[in-house]
C-alpha cells in the first residue's frame, strides 16, 4: 500500500503488464524469503517525477541525467530507471556495477535456465531500447574510485549491505550531487540488514540529506535520500 501511494502522490507508475513481464524474467526466482519487487515501481516513479522537475527547470537547456547503480543483479531495476527515460521522453544514461560479468554465461536461477546457461545481455535481449542507455560494468564497489564521473543526478544503491560498504559508495554519489538530487537505498530493515540502517542513520544525522522511509513489507524496507542543500 505504500509503494501504492508513492506512485499516487509522485504522479507517475509503471505499467503492471510491463513490470510483472520484466519480473518473470528478473525476478522470479527460488528463494526463501517471499518474492518482492516493489523497488522497480518505486524507482520508476521517483526517477519519472526526477525527470519531469528538472524539465521544468531546464525548459531552454535540458541537461542529460546520469543515474547510478550498485548491485546489477538481473538487470531489473536498470531496466525500470531505463524505462522511466522512455516513457518520459528524456535523456538520460544508467551506470551499473556488479561482480557478475554483463557477457558471461551460467544459470542465473530463472525462467530462462530452462533453455541453458545465458549472458544478462541474452536475458534482457526484449528491452533493446532500455538496454541501449545502461552501461554494465564489472566489480565490487571498490571500483567506483576508477570511474570519473561528475555528476550523479539519480543513484539507486543495493550491493554490499555492511554499514561500512554503503557509507562508500554514499559518500562516492554524495559529492557528485547537488539540491534536490535522489538516492535511493534498499533492503533498509532493521532486524535484516542492521548495516544498510545503520549508514542511513548516519546519513540523516550528519549529511545535508532529507530521508523518507518506505516499508514494502516485513522483510523490506526501502529510503529515499534528498539532497537539501549545495
Amino acid at each position: 500500500k505504500l509503494i501504492d501511494d508513492y506512485e499516487k502522490k509522485s504522479g507517475y507508475a509503471i505499467s503492471d503488464e510491463y513490470i510483472n513481464n520484466l519480473a518473470l524474467t528478473t525476478q522470479i526466482c527460488i528463494k526463501k524469503s517471499k518474492l518482492n519487487f516493489q523497488h522497480g515501481k518505486l524507482l520508476y516513479s521517483a526517477l519519472s517525477e526526477y525527470i519531469n522537475e528538472r524539465k521544468l527547470k531546464y525548459t531552454e537547456k535540458y541537461i542529460p541525467i546520469v543515474v547510478l547503480e550498485t548491485g546489477t543483479a538481473r538487470g531489473f531495476s536498470s531496466i525500470c530507471m531505463s524505462k522511466a527515460f522512455s516513457d518520459n521522453n528524456a535523456n538520460g544514461i544508467i551506470i551499473t556495477v556488479d561482480c557478475v560479468a554483463h557477457n558471461k554465461r551460467f544459470f542465473w536461477n530463472s525462467i530462462n535456465d530452462c533453455d541453458g546457461p545465458k549472458t544478462r545481455e541474452e536475458n534482457l535481449s526484449f528491452w533493446k531500447e532500455e538496454l541501449s542507455r545502461i552501461i554494465f560494468i564489472q566489480g565490487w564497489t571498490e571500483i567506483l574510485n576508477n570511474i570519473g564521473l561528475n555528476r550523479i543526478n539519480f543513484a539507486f544503491l543495493d550491493a554490499q549491505h555492511t554499514k561500512e560498504n554503503v557509507m562508500f559508495e554514499f559518500e562516492y554519489v554524495s559529492k557528485r550531487q547537488k539540491k534536490g538530487d535522489i538516492i535511493i537505498f534498499d533492503d533498509v530493515t532493521p532486524g535484516v540488514f542492521d548495516g544498510v540502517c545503520q549508514a542511513i542513520l548516519e546519513i540523516e544525522n550528519n549529511y545535508p540529506y532529507e530521508i523518507m522511509k518506505i516499508n514494502s513489507n516485513k522483510e523490506r524496507g526501502y529510503a529515499i535520500a534528498k539532497r537539501i542543500t549545495n
